[in-house]
């Protein structure tokens, strides 16, 4: 059976004195979409960030690609293709939506692909091209969420790691994005999703995990979470 292509063990993180994440262990197969489920202050933000290198890890391991990362600086994650999506987008003001997708690929050297992969983001999002020149921050939350993904794209992710997909959008506009992240899916990427729309979540990705005040609630494939009656009433207010 071949090895995850992220595999948390017994992760515990947090906030100086301040604890988030309790004994956390989970696994993200290649190919796949995961998604990360959970109310809001559970800790799922606080997971990626910790993937990522950003927050500290205080017990536990990440593996990535079969590589102990959790030690390793955000900058050396990032090269090994985890790339974090955040939650609020994180645009640059000031620059346009041409060079905030372009700052998504400041450690590539491989001019020719950045090329390519910055033709692939604009024939995803077609309004990227459209507003290439425009402040992204001047965007609607729509599009600096699509600039946000695309700039996530552009760093060459193996994992694509993506803060709340839906916040704040329109349904149409989740709709769109999620047809995206199904594109990009197939396209060879995987993707862990943190969502707190859990329909949404459901929808997109073939495997879930419920985060519960800093542990794991819940795992499974999320065809089965769906029908749990638990999960139904908590989330689905069904």
């Amino acid at each position: 059976m071949a090895e995850p292509l992220l595999s948390i063990e017994g992760l515990s993180a947090g906030y100086g004195d301040v604890r988030v994440l309790w004994d956390i262990s989970a696994t993200v197969n290649d190919g796949d979409i995961t998604c990360i489920v959970g109310s809001n202050g559970a800790g799922k933000t606080t997971l990626l960030r910790t993937i990522s290198g950003l927050v500290q890890a205080s017990g536990g391991r990440v593996r990535f690609a079969g590589e102990d990362i959790t030690s390793l600086p955000a900058d050396e994650i990032l090269a090994r293709g985890v790339v974090h999506v955040p939650e609020g987008r994180r645009l640059f003001r000031g620059l346009n939506v041409h060079d905030n997708l372009l700052l998504g690929a400041y450690l590539r050297r491989d001019q020719a692909e950045v090329k390519r992969d910055l033709d692939y983001v604009f024939s995803l999002f077609p309004v990227l091209r459209e507003r290439a020149r425009q402040d992204a921050t001047t965007l609607s939350g729509g599009e600096q969420q699509m600039c946000a993904i695309g700039r996530g794209i552009m760093s060459k992710p193996k994992l694509l790691m993506i803060d709340e997909l839906s916040l704040g959008l329109a349904p149409r506009l989740v709709d769109r994005l999620g047809e995206a992240l199904i594109e990009i899916n197939k396209s060879g990427i995987t993707i862990l999703l943190v969502e707190q729309d859990v329909i949404t979540a459901f929808e997109l990705a073939c495997f879930g995990l419920i985060i519960e005040t800093g542990r794991v609630g819940m795992s499974g494939a999320t065809k089965v979470l769906a029908d749990n009656p638990a999960i139904r009433q908590a989330y689905l207010g069904m």
